[in-house]
């Protein structure tokens, strides 16, 4: 048996088809076992997440998982990756546990395991650490906000109005046309007036490639309604357990497919952590429901002096200064959903 990386995915997407699965659009390195000439197993990484994992029905008690798992590892390893993600069906999670991978969170469709120095739980204590937000009840928001628009912040507002304490989560995840610490700052400098309100970074656990890969890829298939169930999962059994959080803030979703799936996910998944979701009316203005995805579109068009009735003045002093050239004709040159 041979273990080697390979460019030749056609075979490996067909390989994956005897197993239900599919290769993933954001794998940057796909690994196989191959025995007389034919692949016996395979598994893929997309950055620090490992995934796709398959080995054949009669090779799987014959140390093939292990083996393609250090060897995938060690590549890794090579990358200065040391914490590493598993995504594998249900039915897969005593073979990593046996590896030394530790159950993170599952559903009936996928479950996520952690490896090396990756902790959830220490994780997530050092970030309520480094919050300095009380112990006491509070209601929390979870946004991208690529970039900060008078949508956000009215849903901000709603919640700061509606609570004592409020933290707003920015994803993290540095995929979206807006880097994170521009988003990050946008939204920071925009509710600075409130002051029950704290920004911060979302981290590694919330709407990330280890949690929901389909929030990136915008894959509205049959792995979204999984995939959207572990996240929220995930932020009831961990976040909200060590934030003291007992609502969740969400808009509606008028636009994307994927974030209105996000949001039902929430909707039945939450409530059994003790989480309340509320979900408020998008703001309009001239009738139309204010969104990042239609603030892009205006810059695309070249029409930035037209986003200012739909951004708070901090975000429109960013996007037209200096600083934002970069990012606005990448945004003209672009035709991704982030």
């Amino acid at each position: 048996m041979e273990i080697y990386q390979t460019k030749h995915l056609d075979e490996v997407r067909e390989f994956l088809e005897g197993f239900d699965l599919r290769l993933e659009q954001d794998v940057d390195m796909t690994v196989v076992a191959v025995e007389n000439d034919k692949i016996i197993g395979t598994c893929s990484a997309a950055g620090h997440v490992i995934k796709d994992f398959a080995v054949s029905v009669e090779y799987q008690n014959e140390g093939v998982a292990a083996k393609l798992l250090t060897f995938i590892q060690n590549k890794l390893f090579d990358k200065g990756v040391y914490d590493t993600f598993i995504f594998t069906k249900p039915e897969n999670k005593y073979i990593f546990e046996g590896l030394g991978y530790r159950f993170v969170e599952g559903n009936d469709d996928v479950v996520l395991l952690e490896g090396g120095t990756a902790n959830v739980e220490k994780y997530v204590k050092d970030m309520f650490k480094k919050s300095g937000l009380s112990n006491g009840k509070k209601a929390a928001l979870v946004m991208n906000c690529n970039p900060f628009t008078l949508g956000h912040r009215f849903l901000i507002e709603t919640a700061s109005y509606e609570n004592d304490e409020v933290v707003v989560f920015i994803v993290e995840e540095n995929r979206s046309l807006f880097p994170f610490d521009v988003r990050l700052n946008l939204v920071k400098e925009g509710v600075k007036d409130l002051k029950n309100v704290a920004v911060i970074p979302g981290g590694r656990y919330i709407i990330s490639s280890a949690t929901f890969p389909s929030y990136f890829l915008r894959q509205e298939d049959e792995r979204l309604r999984a995939y959207t169930r572990l996240d929220a999962a995930i932020f009831g059994k961990y976040i909200a357990k060590e934030f003291n959080i007992d609502k969740r803030y969400v808009g509606t979703e008028p636009y994307c497919n994927v974030t209105d799936a996000y949001n039902n996910a929430l909707v039945d998944v939450l409530p059994s952590f003790g989480i309340e979701v509320r979900i408020v009316e998008r703001k309009q203005i001239d009738n139309t429901a204010v969104s990042a995805s239609f603030v892009r579109e205006l810059i695309r068009k070249g029409k930035i002096e037209d986003t200012y009735k739909y951004v708070p003045e901090t975000t429109f002093n960013f996007l037209v200064s200096d600083e934002a050239k970069e990012i606005i004709d990448k945004i003209k040159r672009s035709d991704t959903p982030h």
